[in-house]
């Protein structure tokens, strides 16, 4: 059985104001008796007086005692006729119809029934009076002064009970209902969320219980729209995973033929020097052939092979595989290597070491674009080795430029999104960083590793990634 929470506060509420109306009407059924009671006090005084004080019987005397008492008095015989028969000694405006037996005893003296005299209502009793033994004084008091005494003994309980009790049950529907509109409101929240909406929802300007409860289920929507976001972004990546591993298997298989068949032509060329344009054919099908493997391995948790890599010659293998393309397009790529001959040795596997530089160097070429330029550099800084690679492309739309390293985040029409995720995962996996800033109108993104001292073999760089500020500044760039 439901039970909803505005009856739960209405229920109890109404018990106590059903209490409280009990508790007045006891309260008014008490007053009324101590009224009554307090009248037939004033009648027993009444007939105690008459019967102890010897004062004559005359209607001067029975006036004063009306002025007293407010009741009507009626002297009658023994047989209940009025006395002295020729005038009746009376307060009374005409004589009644009937008259009760009247009593012994001054304590059993109580209101009477109801006569009435004239029109009008009196509660009527007789009382024999001791002095004369032979007569009897009959009392009158006006009903409309016992109903003025009733209400004013009961009216106070009655209106403050029921008045307090109205206005107890108005207010308690009141807030009963506001409570039930905000939490009714709550409900149309959550079952939104169930839905999908996580639009955070507005709070109530009181400060409350239910208003830390909104503000916990606009926390909880906040969060699971992460969770949403982020189980879109790993089906995205389980779905490219598993597309793309059958074509991948597949084109690999046809480019690692091809780049056999080149290798097996070059074999059987009788000693002759190679083709230069063969020797671009190797390197551009063992580029992708790596391209593919790695589409192979999306998702899956990379082994690192840690040795030592020159970085210089990686780069310079880098740089050889991307000039064809960078001559196609009419792009100057700009390699120097450092001066010094001192090797600059990374600790990393060779194979994603590669990967990462030639993900970073694509991005900038497709970024610089016909006529545009590419500089790659390389220096230590800091006690780290660092790649700058400078552009001369616009930089990343506005949109995409804080989210740039995400996966599936790009601001070319033809992109995927991964290079540059995948790029600075591999850095990160090789206690590295990877970061990009705009200066003097040119994009720089810089790699940082940690490097080798060749004279003691020992890692020079700090071992944990320092932050850096994302506007990347080179000497190459000024």
């Amino acid at each position: 059985m439901r039970w909803g929470i505005r009856y739960q506060l209405l229920v109890p509420l109404l018990a106590l104001l059903l209490g409280v109306v009990g508790m007045a009407v006891w309260t008014a059924v008490a007053s009324a008796q101590r009224a009554r009671q307090q009248i037939e006090t004033q009648m027993h005084d009444i007939a105690n007086t008459i019967n102890t004080v010897p004062f004559p019987h005359n209607l001067q005397t029975l006036k004063l005692i009306k002025g007293l008492s407010g009741a009507e008095f009626l002297l009658c015989d023994s047989h209940g006729r009025p006395w002295p028969d020729d005038r009746p000694l009376m307060t009374l405006a005409a004589l009644p119809k009937t008259l009760p037996e009247p009593t012994e005893e001054v304590q059993d003296l109580h209101l009477g029934p109801p006569v009435d005299v004239n029109g009008k209502t009196y509660f009527c009793q007789g009382i024999r009076l001791g002095q004369e033994g032979m007569r009897t004084l009959y009392v009158f008091y006006p009903e409309s002064l016992w109903r003025d005494a009733l209400w004013g003994a009961i009216w106070p309980s009655l209106v403050f009970g029921t008045v307090g009790g109205l206005a107890s049950l108005v207010l308690t529907v009141l807030v009963a209902q506001r409570l039930g509109r905000r939490i009714q409101e709550m409900e149309r929240r959550t079952s939104l969320i169930a839905a999908g909406d996580f639009s955070p929802m507005p709070l109530e300007q009181r400060n409350d219980e239910l208003r830390d409860l909104g503000r916990s289920v606009n926390e909880m929507a906040e969060r699971l729209a992460q969770f949403q976001e982020t189980v879109k972004k790993s089906e995205r990546l389980r779905l490219l995973g598993q597309v793309s591993g059958g074509l991948a298997h597949q084109l690999r298989n046809g480019v690692t033929g091809a780049r056999l068949a080149v290798q097996l032509h070059v074999k059987e060329a009788n000693g002759q020097a190679p083709d230069e344009s063969l020797e671009v054919a190797l390197r551009q099908l063992a580029l992708v052939e790596m391209h593919l493997k790695r589409f192979l391995d999306l998702g899956k948790a990379a082994e690192l092979h840690r040795e030592p890599c020159d970085m210089t010659a990686l780069i310079e293998e880098t740089a050889a595989l991307l000039k064809p393309r960078c001559t196609h397009a009419g792009i100057e790529l700009h390699w120097q290597p450092p001066t010094s001959n001192k090797e600059l040795i990374v600790p990393g596997d060779r194979d994603q070491l590669r990967h990462l530089l030639l993900n970073v160097a694509t991005n900038a070429i497709e970024a610089a674009g016909p006529g545009g330029w590419v500089n790659i550099g390389l220096q230590i800084a800091d006690s780290r080795l660092q790649i700058d690679i400078i552009d001369s492309g616009p930089g990343p739309p506005p949109e995409v430029a804080e989210r740039l390293f995400e996966p599936f985040v790009t601001g070319k029409p033809e992109g995927v999104g991964l290079g540059l995720a995948v790029a600075k995962q591999v850095a990160e996996a090789h206690s590295g960083s990877l970061t990009w800033g705009r200066k003097y109108d040119h994009t720089c993104f810089r790699i940082e590793l940690p490097s080798i001292d060749i004279a003691s073999g020992a890692c020079v760089s700090r071992s944990e990634n320092p932050t850096r500020a994302r506007n990347a500044s080179s000497s190459s760039m000024e």
